[in-house]
Formats: C-alpha cells, structure tokens, sequence
C-alpha cells in the first residue's frame, strides 16, 4: 500500500508541484485542502501517514492550528512547509512541535529528503512503543498536554490556574502536582516563562512600546512585567531590546 499524504496548502500551483514530485516516488498525495477545518475533516474520514502543512493559510485559522490539532492527537506525523524562517514564527512553529520544517522556495532533494526521514522516525517510534507492554510513565498525559497547548496559544491572556484546572476536571493539588511532574514547573511558572520568551521576541523583532507588550501579554502593568521579566532573564526589558534588537 502507498504512504498517503495530505497537503493543506491554499496556493495551488505549489500543491500541484509537490504533488507532482511526491507521486513520482510513489506516493499517494492529495490537495485540494486549503483550510484547517477541511484538512480536520479529511483527517477524521481518512487519516494519512504524514501531514505537509503551509502555515500562512490566508484564512481564519493559520495552519499552527491544524499543528495544534494533530499535536494532541498524536497518531500523524506533520511537517510545515512555508515562506517564513523568522524568530517569531519559528517560536510559534516549535510549540507544536512539528517533525520537519521546510522553508519556501525549496529543492525537490531537500523535501524528498525530509519526508523520508520524518516518515522512518515515526514508523521506529511506532515500534518501539509496541513493544513496552506497560504504559509509558514518561509519556505526558492527554489533559495535561491540552493545557501545555491552550497556554501556548492564549499567551496574551491573563491565564488564571483556577480555570485553567476546570478545563482538566481534576482537582487543582492534582492537576498542579502532574503538571510539575511532567514539566518541571508548576502551571504558574510555565505561563510566565512562556510569556517572557514571547516578550523576548517582540523586543527583538518589533518596535512595540514596552508597555503595549506588558499589556498584550495579559502583566497586571507595567511594573509587574518588568519584575517578572528581570527574575526570569536577570536583565530589564530596555536592555534586552538593545542588545537584540534586529
């Protein structure tokens, strides 16, 4: 049986070419799927082995999303395929934690090669995990990796612990103990450290006031973040901008 694999990219032309190389080397490819919603519903009806994704959907919902999506599923390898290699989307990229990345415009080899290696990777973990006959201990459990997601992509809320352990159902000295089982921090430290590396970004990359990014990112004010800021990093937002800014 052929390996299958969706592409969920909204310009054709390039659909068309990778279908074109891929079915060369006697893959089943389909396109046509332009938007998360249609690549979740074909993924449901029939799953593929592997998942190309373009990231810029120009649609609703960007194709980190459809990431989101196959990162708690955990069945279907994926891979991004886009125009961007800046540090903002690379950080939004690596928190749903793709097998590959290929940045447009790419050579045939280069996409050849990257499929085949994600594709063997998957089938040796799919191996491996079949032959532990008892649960793996270290794997991190569905709910709490739905939190690790949700915190991931509302950064710029104020992302309060007691609603944050509803979403789980669990009781909150339960599911506060799991996730610094698995995380290594309680759900409070990983929110703030998740917030400040995305301030790291911004007062790289961008020329927003500090105290817009304290706000975008859901700090009580200004100050707030700036304390937080310096305890995380042992440096002030002001200085951090000046000797990172791009």
């Amino acid at each position: 049986m052929k390996t299958k694999i969706i592409v969920v990219e909204d310009e054709l032309l390039i659909a068309l070419h990778i279908k074109k190389v891929l079915e060369k080397h006697d893959y089943d490819v389909a396109i046509d799927i332009t938007s998360v919603e249609e690549a979740i519903e074909y993924i449901e009806q029939s799953p593929p082995d592997l998942v190309l994704i373009d990231i810029n959907l120009n649609k609703d919902k960007e194709g980190t999303e459809l990431g989101n999506y196959l990162l708690q599923k955990d069945t279907i390898p994926y891979i991004y395929i886009t125009s961007y290699s800046d540090k903002s989307t690379l950080e939004k990229v690596n928190i749903t934690r793709p097998k590959g990345y290929i940045v447009k415009p790419f050579k045939e080899e280069d996409l050849l090669a990257t499929i085949s290696v994600v594709l063997n990777n998957y089938s040796h973990k799919k191996i491996d995990s079949n032959t532990i006959n008892a649960p793996n201990k270290n794997s991190i459990p569905f709910k709490v990796r739905e939190i690790v997601s949700y915190i991931n992509t509302n950064l710029e809320k104020k992302l309060d612990i007691d609603e944050l352990t509803k979403l789980t159902k669990w009781k909150k000295d339960h599911f506060t103990r799991l996730f610094k089982k698995y995380l290594g921090s309680t759900p409070y430290q990983y929110i703030l450290s998740r917030k400040v590396e995305k301030a790291k970004t911004l007062l790289s990359e961008t020329v927003i006031p500090i105290n817009e990014i304290a706000y975008e990112l859901g700090f009580e004010s200004h100050s707030n973040f700036y304390h937080i800021f310096k305890k995380l990093t042992d440096d002030t937002p002001e200085n951090y901008r000046k000797r990172n800014q791009v």
